[in-house]
């Protein structure tokens, strides 16, 4: 059974385009569309994941037993860092994978002394769960992310 996806707090996101397109919002299921659950057992998700940056393509890719699972694409500014998009393919998603590329991307941000704008609706859902995050965010941008 797909996930509901919680609507944004009032003003997070409200307007946000991205290359004069409106991001789409997406249901994550761990079930397949042919109604199946997913063939990647568990177990084998938490085996062996691995998180690195591909500047090349401008996003964190997380990987498991080599394959690739998920992305957070991202568009750098000199010392600044806007997190754009979150995706869990399929097969992997509902295993938590998500938060391992939100807390890398803002663990790596922290220690090259970087500030974020957290575009991405999960990055900023995860942040407002984590406030010991909220710090990465430049003090006078934090309300259009509703951190203030």
């Amino acid at each position: 059974m797909p996930v509901p996806v919680p609507a944004p707090a009032p003003g997070a996101g409200a307007g946000l385009r991205l290359a004069s397109a409106p991001l789409a919002r997406r249901t994550v299921s761990t079930v397949e569309p042919s109604g199946a659950e997913s063939p990647v057992p568990p177990a084998a998700v938490t085996a062996v994941t691995a998180v690195t940056d591909n500047p090349e393509q401008s996003r964190y890719e997380l990987r498991v037993a080599g394959e690739l699972a998920g992305f957070l694409t991202y568009e750098r500014r000199g010392q600044q860092i806007s997190l754009i998009h979150t995706e869990v393919e399929p097969p992997f998603q509902g295993r938590g994978l998500a938060t391992h590329l939100a807390r890398f991307s803002l663990d790596d941000a922290r220690k090259r002394g970087r500030t974020v704008l957290p575009f991405c609706p999960y990055v900023n859902s995860w942040i407002k769960k984590h406030p010991d995050y909220a710090d990465l965010v430049p003090p006078g941008r934090r309300a259009d992310f509703g951190l203030a």
